[in-house]
């Protein structure tokens, strides 16, 4: 199974999850792809069996606008039935922009897995160690 993990990060947060779900990737078998989402190519959406998207919580708990909010939008065209897990840190407000985000991908059409990953400022131990596990859930699901 090819995932890619496909994220953005400001302060390194958001980053450090998606290398350790990458990581539970790996160890559940899959083949991992770790990108930056400005380094990542649309038209490459077809190489792959799912995706991980992480983007912490901006603003008024919105994704990124800049960069990752344009990336999403254009992918999410694309994912009706495709295996999908979400994550990113926040620093306030308790994750509503994760739900939200997940019910957008369910509209989508998107297979989500789990309910999307948030974790409060910088990712520890345990906040890691879920990371793995939604890297390990994505390959079970497309298994």
């Amino acid at each position: 199974m090819k995932i890619a993990v496909i994220y953005w990060s400001g302060s390194g947060n958001t980053e450090a999850m998606a290398i350790a779900a990458a990581e539970g990737v790996k160890k559940a078998g899959g083949e991992a792809t770790l990108a930056r989402v400005e380094e990542f190519n649309l038209s490459d959406l077809g190489s792959y069996d799912g995706f991980l998207f992480g983007c912490p919580a901006m603003g008024a708990e919105v994704l990124e606008e800049a960069v990752f909010e344009p990336f999403f939008a254009a992918a999410e065209q694309k994912l009706s039935g495709v295996a999908v897990g979400l994550f990113g840190s926040y620093g306030w407000g308790g994750g509503a922009w994760m739900r939200d985000w997940a019910a957008r991908v369910k509209e989508d059409g998107a297979r989500l897995v789990g309910e999307g990953l948030a974790i409060e400022n910088t990712p520890d131990a345990e906040g890691l160690a879920d990371c793995e596990s939604l890297g390990a859930a994505i390959v079970q699901a497309l298994n």
